[in-house]
């Protein structure tokens, strides 16, 4: 790719070099190198130095704060981030609901919104999915019911990613139960505050409550929170979801991985005398994968170019889901062979911050098979991998 860079755009990237060199707190690149998990307060931290360097929102348009680059230039910036280990932005303000509001908000949602997720003040989550109604999301029961001013919603949301640290949520809720299942649903903002909502806690496989279930018990919401108009919500929430599934490709981050997992495999030895990157059925493992995140950038640069002129994702965005999260999930696999036994004891303390004792293992190799379970998901959230190919199908092939 550097090929086609001009001089410009690698000047750019040695101003991405040296703002990550001097401006990445050392606590969060101590805590990521560890495989500490992240907490609120460092994903705020790190993104209100973004803001304030005015790199918060490379995808928003420049009226409301975004940076005006070009695909190159996002590009760049994306791979410079993945390779200093930089986390990015908790992606359900930045680049989920801020571009419905930017898109299909009035000025006055614009205004009261934009600026605190810009600036990282408000942590949002996401209310799609429910204990009934996941890849077939249309089908969704949290009810909605017009009290002149406002709303009372009645149901519940779950796989709610982070909600614990939530102080909004954007919900699809139906308003019309009479309605073909997809034209009775609006989209509302909910204040996490409001009375008559709680949040329960889901444990994953390493104990942590990454996801929940968020009840509303006769929730008082005001109509001027609801984006665009009354029943047209599955219109807003598919465009939502196109950004979703963008981002979920995660090509910077794979090739990363890719990287560390070569040099992993190049500092093991086979057994025979070589390492298991010279093993023959390994390597080709390596490549293929490599060779298929290459592909993968190519589609997401394309996509880039199409976001930069103000299009919305289209189909392609189903594509670098599919894609995207298989390859990833290869990378795992990968992991969990090259860390072997290694990658079987599972002492929650040693991923703790502070944690003190001696590592069961390098820390990768201690930290594979939990990254390989926790990822296991990515083919399912943002819409299943299976509902991307009946997209594709319809909107691609025209099936």
């Amino acid at each position: 790719m550097n090929a086609a860079f001009t001089p410009a755009e690698l000047e750019f990237q040695e101003e991405v070099r040296a703002f990550l060199a001097a401006e990445f707190p050392s606590e969060i690149r101590h805590k990521i190198a560890r495989h500490v998990p992240l907490e609120k307060d460092d994903f705020v931290r790190w993104q209100k130095v973004l803001h304030r360097k005015g790199w918060a929102a490379p995808n928003w348009p420049v009226a409301f704060g975004g940076t005006g680059w070009t695909a190159a230039q996002k590009y760049i910036f994306a791979q410079e981030m993945a390779k200093a280990g930089a986390p990015e932005p908790v992606p359900f303000g930045m680049k989920m609901v801020a571009p419905v509001i930017i898109t299909y908000g009035n000025d006055e949602q614009k205004q009261r919104f934009l600026p605190d997720i810009l600036a990282s003040n408000v942590w949002w989550c996401q209310g799609y999915s429910e204990p009934n109604a996941g890849s077939d999301l249309a089908s969704l029961k949290t009810t909605a019911v017009r009290e002149g001013n406002h709303y009372v919603v009645n149901g519940t949301k779950t796989w709610n990613t982070l909600g614990q640290y939530a102080d909004w949520i954007f919900c699809l809720v139906r308003t019309d139960i009479t309605a073909r299942k997809q034209e009775g649903i609006s989209f509302l903002l909910i204040d996490m505050k409001s009375p008559g909502i709680k949040v329960s806690p889901i444990y994953l496989l390493d104990g942590t409550p990454e996801v929940n279930e968020v009840h509303f018990d006769n929730v008082r919401v005001p109509v001027e929170n609801r984006i665009g108009e009354e029943n047209q919500g599955w219109t807003y929430a598919k465009v939502l979801l196109t950004h979703e599934r963008t981002n979920i490709a995660g090509v910077p981050r794979s090739k990363v991985r890719l990287e560390e997992l070569k040099a992993g495999a190049a500092a093991a030895p086979d057994g025979q005398g070589g390492n298991l990157l010279q093993d023959p059925v390994f390597a080709h493992k390596i490549a293929e994968t490599e060779i298929q995140i290459l592909a993968l950038e190519y589609a997401e640069l394309r996509a880039l170019a199409a976001v930069s002129v103000g299009k919305a994702p289209g189909p392609e965005s189903s594509i670098l889901k599919i894609v995207g999260t298989e390859a990833a999930q290869r990378i795992d696999e990968l992991a969990m062979e090259l860390a072997a036994l290694q990658g079987l004891p599972f002492v929650p303390e040693q991923f703790e911050d502070g944690f003190d004792g001696e590592l069961i293992g390098a820390e990768g190799e201690a930290s594979a098979m939990l990254t390989y379970f926790n990822n296991r998901k990515q083919s399912i959230f943002g819409g299943s991998n299976e509902i991307q190919k009946n997209i594709i199908s319809k909107a691609v092939l025209g099936l």
